[in-house]
């Protein structure tokens, strides 16, 4: 199985790894039965995300999929967070074998968890689909 330098890398040297205590957001997905679980933490000011930090128990795809996600959302408006897909997660990787996609699609999911537990906690409204579960590609539940 061959990954791209870009995975191996974001693996080697994840992005905003860690944990943050005083998180606007914290979302989690994944569970132990599919054996990837990631936690991210977002910073938010002015609806801007301004830190943005992640902890994953996982497989090396994993990984890199929350630095990339991580990376790709820092500083951004959290609109544009939103709208971050599992697709953008694997292009900016250059790429992840068929059976690892389902790493990209947690990425986007804790992304979007993030940021669901922020409205919720300032009371700011928000449209239900956009936040809708999906199927997990790898064990086919909902989480």
């Amino acid at each position: 199985m061959l990954y791209s330098e870009k995975v191996m890398d974001h693996f080697r040297n994840p992005r905003n790894l860690g944990k943050m205590e005083d998180a606007d957001g914290i979302g989690e997905v994944g569970n132990a039965k599919c054996g990837d679980i990631m936690k991210m933490y977002i910073k938010v000011k002015d609806g801007i995300i301004e830190d943005v930090k992640f902890n994953t128990f996982g497989c090396g795809s994993a990984i890199a999929s929350s630095s990339m996600a991580t990376e790709m959302i820092k500083g951004k408006p959290i609109d544009e967070a939103l709208e971050l897909s599992n697709k953008a997660v694997v292009e900016a990787l250059d790429g992840l074998p068929t059976h690892k996609i389902h790493c990209s699609v947690l990425a986007e999911e804790a992304v979007k968890a993030a940021v669901k537990d922020y409205y919720d906690k300032n009371g700011i409204e928000y449209d239900e689909a956009k936040f809708a579960p999906g199927a997990c590609p790898t064990c086919g539940d909902e989480h």
